[in-house]
């Protein structure tokens, strides 16, 4: 459901951080007025009557701060959106005043402490898992603005289950997650939901059960983590389960917390019999829920109703953009009758956090550990001949990806050297993470580094043939729009073809190729060769590979049932810092080529 931008951005700029707040409904007592004594639905008095809100948070990835540990400096956007906990927390002090604090709830629906140097610093260089460690910061702001339940997302367990452990331990609320299951009881191995009383002025509290569901892809992205350990079902197996037990339990309200996106899609294909974006399947499927929190997809969604199979009500979903650049508000109202609370409507609307100032108590509270942070990533590690970046990698053949491959190549040849596979030749993939990366000519620091690979991916090789590479590089190739020849391109409408994000365009080095955009999907690639001939289709190559794509991650052919020759648990991202260090100078005249570019009918579009 798109956002329409001007209409809410002028709606969030009349709230500001204490006015009235768009689509909010007033606080238990003027809610209630004239309903204090018995009465209810036909006793001829005007009904009892409570109005509450649940704020939501999602895809947080470690953002406290409205900074950009990657460019050293303030966050901005072509959209001027803004990020952090300190920004979400102004939005929730003021609805909180607006609403009355015990009128409220705060959850979040997971992705939290992966995402930015700062979280990276505290699973990794300053360890939350050492004798005498750090608090995590995400814990500490968290705690500070008071949130009464988060989700896990899938990214919770990308530094290892104790660290996880570690920060559930610090966090004085629960982390939820029904369908994350002990490998060997199947019983649930976090808490599945939590139960929140809200006070009203009739006697009678209104009881809100939290379900928190997690994405079943954490089996694939993080099998080294979590394989034998733990066990992921779908979501809404799992919520069918439990809504019923919390219905039964006395719950007035049901809220899901769910790290799965609404579209009912999954991006690991085949590769598990369950749903990565299953919210919009729970609210159709299981009767009882009153509101969903959606998150993991990373798209802003305000409002949107999906109606249950079952019994015909409809449910409503909302998901607040990501690190914390909206806050979802569920403003719901309850009437008493027979007995007990039924939910009467329930709406959503977001807050934009860049109408608000960051909040001081959290800044200052967290003060030492950005500066600490912002010193380890400005750190110099080597020097660069010439200035380098990405703002045209996704569709151009550029040096700083040719780096990634380049590294990736070294690392796995290094690896598989005396071995089996030592005589094979490596090619290796890599994708423009972010078309703002940049490395300047001179002095190359950490963040500059690390700014090439966001993600904390890790290292594979698997066994592919050329007939296999060439699949591969087909089903990367619909990210292009097709473009007929001779007409003009514009780069705008050129990439993200069927919605295919740029993580999950791949090159593949090692190799020369043209990508025909003037073709339709499945046969655009032309002149693939190896060494200057024809790619032999039976011959073997070694594949270098992140976790994520060899796992099913954006579901490439071939990939996840390759064979593995190799696994690595450092992340590339510190595998590069590693290569920069150890070289000195970074040099693409000694390494970057044109091997690939995109054509129509034979003729360069570029």
């Amino acid at each position: 459901m798109p956002l329409n931008r001007r209409k809410f951005l002028g709606r969030a700029a009349a709230t500001g951080a204490g006015a009235a707040l768009a689509g909010g409904v007033a606080g238990s007592a003027e809610a209630a007025g004239h309903g204090h004594g018995p009465g209810g639905h036909g006793s001829g008095r005007p009904a009892k009557r409570y109005s509450f809100t649940v704020m939501g948070t999602t895809d947080l990835h470690g953002n406290v701060f409205n900074w950009d540990y990657f460019t050293d400096q303030e966050f901005d956007d072509k959209a001027h959106n803004d990020v952090g906990l300190a920004k979400i927390s102004t939005l929730v002090n003021a609805v909180r005043a607006e609403k009355g604090r015990r009128n409220t709830l705060l959850i979040d629906a997971g992705d939290t402490i992966q995402g930015t140097q700062l979280s990276y610093y505290y699973a990794k260089v300053d360890p939350i898992t050492a004798r005498r460690g750090p608090v995590h910061p995400m814990a500490q702001a968290m705690n500070k603005i008071g949130y009464d339940a988060a989700a896990l997302g899938n990214h919770e367990f990308n530094y290892g289950i104790p660290v996880l452990r570690k920060f559930e331990e610090q966090c004085d609320f629960p982390l939820l997650g029904a369908n994350a299951l002990d490998a060997k009881t199947l019983r649930p191995a976090f808490r599945p939901y939590s139960m929140h009383r809200l006070r009203t002025p009739h006697g009678r509290d209104v009881k809100v059960a939290v379900l928190g569901l997690t994405n079943p892809g954490i089996a694939i992205w993080d099998k080294q983590n979590v394989q034998g350990k733990m066990v992921f079902p779908g979501l809404e197996e799992q919520a069918a389960k439990w809504v019923p037990k919390l219905r039964s339990m006395g719950a007035d309200v049901v809220v899901v917390s769910a790290h799965s996106g609404s579209s009912g899609t999954s991006s690991y294909g085949d590769q598990l019999p369950y749903v990565e974006n299953a919210a919009g399947l729970v609210a159709e499927q299981v009767p009882g829920i009153d509101a969903i929190l959606v998150g993991h997809a990373h798209t802003e969604i305000p409002e949107y109703f999906v109606e249950n199979k079952k019994t015909g009500k409809k449910v409503v979903l909302s998901e607040p953009l990501k690190w914390g650049q909206r806050l979802t508000l569920f403003d719901f109202e309850l009437v008493w009758g027979r007995g007990r609370w039924t939910v009467e409507k329930v709406r959503a609307s977001v807050l934009n956090s860049n109408t608000v100032a960051e909040d001081p108590r959290i800044t200052g509270m967290l003060g030492d550990e950005h500066k600490k942070v912002v010193a380890y990533v400005n750190q110099v590690i080597g020097t660069s001949t010439v200035a380098m970046t990405t703002a045209e990698a996704a569709w151009k053949d550029e040096p700083l990806i040719d780096l990634i491959n380049l590294v990736q190549v070294e690392t796995v040849k290094a690896a598989l050297a005396g071995g089996e596979y030592a005589a094979l030749p490596v090619l290796s993939q890599a994708s423009c993470f972010s078309r703002t990366a940049k490395v300047p000519a001179g002095r190359m620091t950490i963040r500059d580094a690390a700014g090439l690979y966001p993600f904390e991916n890790t290292l594979e090789a698997r066994l592919l043939t050329g007939a296999q590479i060439k699949e591969y590089l087909e089903y990367s190739a619909k990210y292009y729009a097709q473009t007929p020849a001779g007409g003009p391109v514009d780069t705008a409408q050129l990439t993200n073809a069927e919605g295919t994000p740029d993580y999950n365009y791949d090159v593949v080095s090692g190799l020369t190729y043209e990508i025909d955009i003037a073709k339709p999907k499945g046969s655009r690639i032309v002149n693939l060769a190896f060494e200057g001939k024809p790619l032999d289709a039976k011959a073997q190559f070694v594949f270098a590979v992140n976790n994520y794509r060899a796992s099913g991650g954006g579901a490439f052919p071939h990939i996840a049932s390759a064979k593995q020759l190799w696994v690595n648990s450092e992340e590339i991202r510190n595998t590069i810092i590693t290569w920069v260090k150890a070289k000195g100078t970074v040099d693409p005249a000694s390494f970057a080529s044109v091997d690939w570019r995109l054509t129509r009918d034979g003729v360069p579009v570029f």
